[in-house]
């Protein structure tokens, strides 16, 4: 594990401070979680701009095209 020091507005620390004392955690296990989040949140959107860099939309309406023009069974239409 690597230990890490960092600076917070003591505001945000005490809001820290009270969610980690109701989730029955540590500080120390708050902050890692939430910063796995976020890097999952920052992974994930880098991941789906690279999907769709890679997107072409011409080859999509070509596929499109390929479907039937029908109403969907009356099971799947909606509402």
């Amino acid at each position: 594990m690597t230990k890490i020091e960092s600076s917070i507005p003591d505001a945000l620390y005490t809001q820290v401070k009270q969610l980690a004392e109701r989730e029955n955690i540590s500080v120390d296990q708050l902050v890692a979680i939430a910063l796995t989040a976020q890097v999952s949140a920052w992974t994930a959107q880098d991941y789906l701009e690279t999907r769709a860099a890679r997107g072409d939309w011409q080859r999509a309406r070509e596929i499109l095209a390929k479907a039937p023009d029908v109403q969907p069974p009356a099971h799947d239409a909606l509402d």
